[in-house]
């Protein structure tokens, strides 16, 4: 018997979000020494807990989450 797994939630999409935003700021900051000065100042300013991103910058965050969302729905772990 297969018992429907449940739908995602916003706070999924948010938690998944927040992972991203984790991972990008564990990338840039590895890297940053190694690009221009401009573009690492650029990102030293959304080294901060996901929480205190702007609306925008959450949303980019989320657009990746929503893939993984995706990729899990394809691989038929979620619904």
């Amino acid at each position: 018997m297969n018992t429907p797994m449940p739908r995602p939630t916003d706070d999924l999409v948010e938690a998944l979000a927040e992972i991203e935003h984790e991972q990008w700021m564990h990338w840039s900051q590895a890297v940053a020494p190694k690009v221009l000065t401009g573009i690492a100042e650029n990102w030293q300013k959304s080294w901060v807990d996901y929480t205190e991103l702007t609306e925008e910058l959450k949303e980019a965050d989320r657009v990746w989450a929503r893939k993984v969302m995706a990729l899990l729905r394809e691989r038929r772990l979620i619904e």
